[in-house]
């Protein structure tokens, strides 16, 4: 083969690599730009057919969202659910028509959220999404992000450290060690005892002191060999806990045994207890109790 010709060809090679370089980067400029001024500027009409493909799709689960009227009231969730909105693209690149950007959405929870209704929670969540463009436009896009970790910082889902957490108070209490247990507990925790039981009578108990002594130091007064027994953990949503057990333990002053079925909702808030509700067999408690 002729140079001339090897040239012409690594030449043009080169202007079609050039000129495909040139497409990216303009794609990416453009979708970075679009995007901060949807979420950062809470431009939503910025979702319209100069900057979307008019079959804008949203790849999702369990049907996809197609459309830019459909599209736009899809985000337009974000838009009006959270204020302080910060969205920041920690990293974008592409080769053609493709573009896979790194992102990190800051904001609070203030606003309905697809039915959600507002719960004052900061979120702070990392994703990656997935994109095509056409024609200069954005035709499709795919996100992937931890959706439990985004209801968790919501308060909708439960925080898979909170069974471990109830366990370990369990466990302390077993031991004797109240302390621990008390420590675990938050600075305003709010502590009910079941109403019938005696130590109802200062419902409801306000912060691990109250807890203490109104319940803790009366129950190593009047009971001996108090132990809880069969206890079967339960994980619930909005950071709950919930404890079916049994009590056993006997009266001092009267030297009646109980066996009785308990039942402990625990709620949870950046791994300390907020709230703790006691459910029990009253009735055996009080025929313990009864000289």
């Amino acid at each position: 083969m002729k140079p001339s010709i090897i040239l012409f060809l690594i030449a043009t090679g080169f202007s079609f690599l050039s000129c495909d370089n040139a497409k990216t980067d303009k794609n990416i400029k453009m979708y970075t730009q679009v995007w901060d001024d949807i979420v950062n500027k809470g431009d939503i009409d910025k979702i319209n057919t100069t900057n979307f493909d008019e079959n804008i799709t949203a790849i999702s689960s369990p049907e996809n969202i197609v459309g830019i009227e459909n599209f736009k009231a899809y985000y337009q969730n974000f838009i009006t659910g959270f204020s302080d909105i910060k969205f920041t693209v920690v990293d974008v690149f592409g080769e053609g028509d493709n573009i896979m950007k790194h992102w990190n959405f800051k904001g609070k929870h203030t606003g309905d959220f697809f039915g959600i209704p507002p719960t004052g929670k900061q979120v702070d969540i990392e994703g990656v999404t997935i994109t095509k463009m056409k024609n200069g436009k954005i035709a499709q896009e795919q996100d992937f992000m931890d959706n439990t970790v985004f209801m968790q910082q919501l308060g909708i889902a439960s925080s898979p450290e909170n069974v471990s957490l109830i366990n370990s108070l369990y466990n302390f209490f077993a031991v004797g060690d109240i302390p621990n247990v008390l420590a675990n507990l938050d600075a305003n925790v709010v502590w009910n005892e079941a109403e019938g039981n005696t130590y109802a009578d200062k419902n409801p108990y306000i912060g691990p002191d109250a807890v203490l002594n109104g319940v803790f130091v009366r129950l190593g007064n009047d009971w001996n060999d108090f132990k809880l027994t069969d206890i079967k953990l339960h994980e619930m949503s909005n950071n709950q806990v919930l404890a079916t057990l049994r009590y056993n333990g006997t009266y001092k002053k009267t030297n009646k045994p109980i066996n009785a079925q308990v039942a402990h909702l625990w709620t949870l808030k950046d791994g300390k207890v907020t709230a703790f509700q006691q459910f029990v067999d009253t009735k055996q408690l009080a025929n313990a109790e009864k000289k």
